[in-house]
């Protein structure tokens, strides 16, 4: 199979947040269940995932997690696996948790909080062209941070013309901010410590090794992190015509 149409069958969908910024939003519901353009944030990421061919997805649930799983019972595309954290095992310890469903080949992550529009090309099969195992062991969806919807912050990342990634320095301003989908290699999680633990131990140690790449999303990106960000986000929606394209 050619790169240009290779595709993971799996993802990990990552569900578990307490959502604390949007609270009061989330005192009765988990973040992931709350609406964007009339629906949950969840939904929006499985089904971009079921639309890029991918055949399994592994959601883990913490916060509210009955409602997680009772909200997922009846989908079928795709297959859903729910994997259930007694103690919030983060990012990282989250995918961890779930390998032995995720297989051994690379998966994507998908953080079930953020809301994304495609670009020209399908975001998840773009990203699938640009995988390449030989020279990369994650590739990080990068979102401008001028373009970022509702985003303030200093940015995560520098990326050289490779796509090449390194971390701001302190007190430095980074032009790219993560955008929350990933591809990645299970073997990156084998050597981490068992429990709760940031996905930033991983690219940290890639970083180092010079394997961890970014892609340039080209399309809009909201960062809905608060109910503020919410009715920003639904508003420029509405007004800015985007909701005409929204699957």
């Amino acid at each position: 199979m050619s790169r240009s149409s290779w595709m993971p069958r799996k993802a990990m969908v990552l569900a578990a947040g307490l959502g604390l910024r949007m609270r009061p939003l989330t005192l009765e519901r988990p973040k992931p269940l709350i609406a964007v353009g009339g629906k949950p944030m969840l939904d929006h990421a499985l089904d971009r995932l079921a639309d890029a061919g991918v055949e399994t997805a592994v959601v883990n649930a913490h916060y509210r997690g009955e409602m997680i799983a009772e909200h997922l019972k009846d989908r079928k595309a795709p297959k859903i696996v729910v994997s259930h954290e007694d103690v919030a095992l983060e990012t990282g310890g989250g995918v961890k948790k779930a390998l032995p469903h995720l297989g051994e080949e690379p998966f994507f992550v998908v953080n079930a909080d953020i809301v994304w529009l495609d670009g020209p090309m399908q975001t998840l099969k773009r990203a699938a062209s640009h995988w390449d195992p030989e020279t990369m062991d994650a590739l990080l969806l990068m979102m401008s941070t001028t373009k970022a919807v509702g985003y303030e912050g200093r940015g995560d990342f520098h990326m050289d013309p490779l796509g090449r990634l390194s971390r701001r320095g302190e007190g430095e301003i980074a032009p790219f901010v993560f955008a929350g989908v990933q591809i990645v290699k299970p073997e990156l999680f084998a050597d981490t410590p068992d429990g709760p633990f940031s996905t930033n131990l991983v690219w940290d140690r890639l970083q180092e090794s010079g394997r961890l790449y970014g892609l340039a999303h080209d399309g809009a990106w909201f960062h809905v992190g608060t109910p503020q960000g919410l009715e920003e986000a639904e508003q420029l929606m509405v007004t800015g015509g985007i909701r005409w394209f929204w699957p």
